[in-house]
């Protein structure tokens, strides 16, 4: 649940620091004084959008910082969220921060860790409900009904699936009505893939055969002088019998047999030995390589020919494709797999038979969908028929059509509210009949239920009883309270009755400092909430009739 809430220079807050308790908590004050500013505060920092407005006027930055408790075996999915991006808090204690400066930069912080105002926002929807004023007005749209509905019987994982399966479907719908249409340039386009692929396989260029390729021709039409000059190298090292001078193997191991002979004479000369020994091992290495190179080395005219006409089929066919002779093969890869996409798409009847097959899964999806829809907007229009039962609209009947739509991401239906106002009216859809007070009555209801169904730990209701006055008002403060006894709920109310219920209850004024216009709150105590009761009831002149009333209120 929500345990603190600190505010920094948000609008016309200064600084604000407010704790929280369990159950049923309301927010009061005169119109104007920053109500709903403390619910707007607390999206922020739930991530929701802010910008440079929300800075209190000459102050640098907005800090607003929302600090929740976990109860033991509670708030599961939150946990689980935050080890999975490593927020993980080991005291059961989640701290929300969000800083906005004057020129509309934001920071986003979780247990002190830099985030994203998504990753707040993903964490906050795990945390808190917020039902806002003007709820009332979206269910007066079909999407917002479908939403509605559909979160209350919890089928987001069977959207998600349906949604994929109907872009699957239509994906290749529109792929087989572009070939229909295109039919001809297709073919004309899978002619010219099979010519190039035909060409390219036909002269098979190997994956670093160019490489390969060059280096023999290069050794080919070199050889003659490979062999000159590989016979010359050996004649010099070790076999020079053409004049008098002996070869250098022959001189090197000459001279280190006499200064052999001198270390045994003076031992000062044994590390010219030591560096000589090893220039006559690599000469005798240099002998064994260029006698192997030049057994296998040979005047071979033929197959620099074929080596040749090999080079020139090619690099031909590189001009042609108009490109480098080693980037052929792959793009003999990439024309055969244009081709194999191309003849699979071209395949029609194939194509018709795979559409009507995700089009069959898609359908099961829906039906499926629509089954559990048809169970939850029983159950929905059931308990929101009782609950008007209790807020005067005795006889009043509410009811969710599923009306048959087109195939869509969300299903084969539409979803539409219908409510009667009173007994022996046949139920029309909400936006056609439901007046300003019967469809604030009516949306307090479907708040309150759909809430009961969730496993948030916290619930805020901002003005949600606009419209709502006398025994209906008491009836909605009843709900409230009653829904405070299993989590955290937060009002802001302008109802004595609704606020009378309350466990906790905090005051907002607005007071002048200066210059500048702040808000203030306060916890009130018992003497003070009589006297808010009875403000609420009787205007700015409280007389000892509207006290009694409070303080009966208060009792009740």
């Amino acid at each position: 649940m929500l345990r603190t809430l600190s505010i920094r220079d948000f609008v016309i807050v200064d600084a604000i620091e407010l704790e929280f308790a369990a159950g049923f908590t309301v927010f009061t004050g005169e119109t104007g004084a920053g109500k709903s500013i403390l619910i707007d505060a607390l999206a922020l920092a739930l991530g929701g959008r802010g910008d440079a407005s929300v800075v209190r006027e000459g102050a640098a930055k907005a800090d607003v910082t929302a600090e929740f408790v976990m109860a033991d075996g509670a708030d599961t999915d939150a946990v689980g969220w935050l080890e999975r991006n490593e927020f993980a808090s080991e005291d059961g204690v989640i701290l929300m921060r969000r800083v906005i400066d004057n020129a509309g930069r934001s920071k986003a912080f979780i247990n002190g860790v830099a985030a994203t105002a998504g990753q707040l926002r993903e964490l906050g929807e795990m945390l808190v409900d917020i039902h806002g004023q003007h709820a009332h007005q979206s269910l007066l749209k079909n999407d917002a009904q479908r939403l509605l509905l559909d979160g209350q019987a919890g089928l987001s994982d069977d959207l998600l699936a349906l949604a994929a399966a109907f872009k699957s479907w239509r994906s290749l719908a529109r792929q087989r009505e572009e070939f229909e249409t295109n039919a001809k340039n297709v073919l004309l386009e899978r002619e010219r893939l099979e010519w190039q692929v035909g060409e390219l396989e036909k002269l098979a260029v190997k994956p670093g055969e160019w490489d390969e390729i060059t280096n023999e021709h290069s050794r080919l039409s070199h050889a003659a002088s490979l062999i000159e000059g590989a016979q010359e190298a050996l004649n010099v090292i070790s076999e020079n019998d053409a004049n008098d001078t002996p070869p250098m193997l022959s001189q090197l191991s000459a001279l280190n047999q006499k200064i052999g002979k001198l270390v045994d004479v003076d031992s000062s000369l044994k590390p010219v030995l030591e560096a000589l020994e090893p220039a006559r091992i690599q000469l005798q290495e240099a002998v064994y390589a260029l006698n192997d190179y030049l057994s296998r080395v040979e005047l071979d005219p033929a197959r620099l020919h074929q080596v040749e006409d090999r080079m020139e089929a090619i690099h031909s066919a590189g001009r042609k494709f108009r490109l480098a002779p080693d980037e052929l093969p792959q793009e003999l890869e990439t024309l055969s797999v244009q081709l194999r996409q191309l003849a699979n798409a071209s395949d029609l009847d194939a194509m018709r038979a795979q559409e009507e097959k995700l089009k069959a899964a898609y359908l099961a999806l829906a039906q499926k969908l629509s089954k559990a829809r048809a169970k939850a907007a029983q159950a929905l229009g059931a308990a929101v028929t009782a609950a008007m039962q209790d807020l005067s609209m005795s006889g009043g009947r509410f009811a969710v059509a599923l009306n048959a739509c087109e195939p869509a991401s969300y299903g084969v239906e539409q979803v539409e509210f219908l409510v009667a106002g009173h007994a022996g009216v046949a139920p029309r859809p909400l936006a056609k009949v439901a007046s300003g007070g019967e469809l604030a009555r009516i949306a307090l209801a479907i708040s309150v239920i759909t809430s009961s169904s969730t496993a948030t730990p916290t619930l805020i209701f901002d003005e949600v009883d606009s419209g709502i006055g006398g025994g209906v008002a008491e009836v909605v403060g009843r709900l409230l309270k009653r829904l405070g006894q299993d989590r955290q709920v937060l009002c802001v109310t302008h109802l004595p009755q609704v606020a009378s219920q309350a466990n906790q209850h905090f005051q907002v004024s607005k007071q002048s400092q200066g210059n500048k216009t702040v808000s203030a709150i306060d916890g009130l105590d018992a003497k003070n909430r009589i006297e808010e009761i009875a403000r609420m009831l009787g205007g700015l002149e409280i007389t000892a009739t509207t006290r009694k009333h409070a303080r009966e209120l208060l009792a009740l």
